[in-house]
């Protein structure tokens, strides 16, 4: 989960860097098929982002963690939604 919201990309990897190095200590990158879920809350007004630019940082940003590389993604689900704060959820696992 990341708290808040931003347009630039960038912003996003060293936050799951930090993540993955608080959280997963000594967790290696899988191999096999995955499938992703990002959700996107807002409050106010939806932001101005595309979704498929958010997706493709968030997969680029977790890759190398979870798995080995984006390929390895067999189901995408990406979604913007009123919410209580803004925030960015992230689910990732294996797809039978």
């Amino acid at each position: 989960m990341i708290d808040g919201l931003t347009t630039q990309a960038k912003y996003y990897k060293p936050l799951v860097y930090e993540f993955f190095r608080k959280e997963w200590r000594g967790s290696r990158p899988a191999w096999g098929e995955f499938a992703v879920e990002i959700q996107m809350e807002y409050t106010g007004d939806p932001p101005w982002m595309d979704l498929d630019n958010l997706a493709k940082a968030l997969l680029d940003a977790i890759k190398g963690y979870a798995f080995h590389d984006d390929a390895q993604v067999r189901r995408l689900l990406v979604e913007r939604r009123a919410g209580e704060r803004e925030r960015i959820t992230i689910q990732v696992t294996r797809d039978p």
